[in-house]
């Protein structure tokens, strides 16, 4: 198979789709891939590395895209990417959709077939493909939160860890999944005084066993979410719905309760925010004011360790990048129940339930796909 790997044309976003030993695999498994020049680079990858893995090196996207049958991506293509997917084209990326209606009538119009990395599942039902970056951003998370939450920032000034004779940050993390997992420890290991929500006991009881007690769990409901929120110093949105859009779990009404210059950092930007006020912002100028209150929403959090980023997420895609481009994509998608969980957009038609009921769009299973 023809595999195109562009440059990442979003803002201050620096990952890229294939690292060079991904691209030798490929290459070795008899397989042709176009790299457009640069695209490496903001990971430390040069074109020489590419070129010496047997890759081709070609001068911009337009040539990319015309070559390759299945561009692999990081972030969601952006309008001027999807003006050049055709119904040849198979887009395997991060599409984030159920936000972005932008996006998905420019995927639909394009005819081309769109899988999305984080909604393929594994046979426990988990998320392989988003966990990686949801690692990243979750540990992340605590690095920009302690920064934003310094004086010179506009916060509270509060260090996190406090030290002796003083009380550490009050630090609410909403979802014990993967981010919000990851960002537990780095705050445990700051020496925080950590709160966990979840709705899912059986996660919390996982939780409490993980961290010896160290960090208190709460079963989330309005109330008891309200009361903590309201005395933190902190607080991450870690909450996850696979396809989805984010829940609002913080109203703007709470902001006016909580302390003046605590920070809101959005892990879940990218499927629309779980916090009312939340609205995506970038590296460049990720932080902003409502109320009194700071808030961090960087879409594409992971961007700023490209490196680290760009190897954890081929570690978990490449399994399925040779899937496709060995067996070609509809008999991949229909041999693998897991990756087809993660077809998003076919034939000029939004092809998974839960993103079409969010864009309030029709949805239509392929009459390629079986089981």
């Amino acid at each position: 198979m023809r595999i195109g790997v562009p440059s990442e044309i979003k803002k201050q976003e620096s990952r890229v789709g294939l690292t060079p030993e991904s691209v030798g695999e490929l290459v070795r498994a008899g397989h042709t891939v176009s790299v457009q020049a640069g695209a490496g680079q903001g990971s430390g990858f040069a074109d020489d590395d590419y070129l010496g893995v047997g890759a081709e090196i070609l001068p911009d996207a337009d040539a990319v895209f015309k070559a390759g049958e299945l561009i692999v991506k990081v972030k969601e293509p952006q309008p001027e990417e999807t003006a050049r997917l055709t119904k040849d084209h198979t887009l395997f990326t991060y599409l984030h959709l159920a936000a972005d209606m932008v996006q998905a009538k420019g995927l639909v119009g394009s005819g081309c077939t769109a899988i999305a990395y984080e909604t393929v599942t594994d046979r426990e039902g988990r998320l392989p493909l988003l966990t990686p970056m949801s690692q990243v951003a979750g540990r992340m998370s605590m690095q920009v939160a302690a920064w934003a939450l310094m004086r010179t920032k506009r916060g509270r000034g509060v260090l996190l860890g406090g030290v002796p004779g003083v009380a550490p940050a009050k630090v609410v993390i909403i979802g014990g999944g993967v981010s919000g997992t990851n960002a537990a420890e780095i705050a445990v290991g700051m020496r925080a005084d950590v709160t966990v929500f979840d709705r899912n006991n059986g996660r919390l009881a996982e939780l409490d066993a993980q961290f010896n007690g160290l960090v208190r769990t709460m079963y989330s409901t309005r109330t008891s979410l309200d009361a903590a929120v309201v005395e933190a110093d902190l607080v991450i949105g870690a909450v996850l719905i696979p396809g989805a859009t984010a829940p609002k779990l913080v109203s703007r009404e709470m902001l006016g309760r909580m302390k003046p210059g605590a920070v809101l950092v959005d892990i879940a930007i990218d499927q629309g925010g779980c916090f009312e006020t939340s609205r995506p912002t970038t590296h460049e100028d990720p932080i902003y004011e409502v109320d009194g209150i700071l808030h961090y929403c960087v879409a594409n959090m992971p961007g700023a360790v490209p490196r680290t980023s760009t190897y954890a997420l081929n570690n978990a895609t490449l399994p399925f990048v040779m899937k496709i481009a060995g067996q070609g994509t509809h008999a991949a998608l229909n041999a693998d129940p897991h990756l087809r969980e993660g077809l998003t957009v076919a034939g000029g038609q939004i092809t998974h339930e839960q993103v079409a009921r969010d864009l309030d769009m029709p949805f239509a299973r392929p009459e390629w796909l079986v089981g």
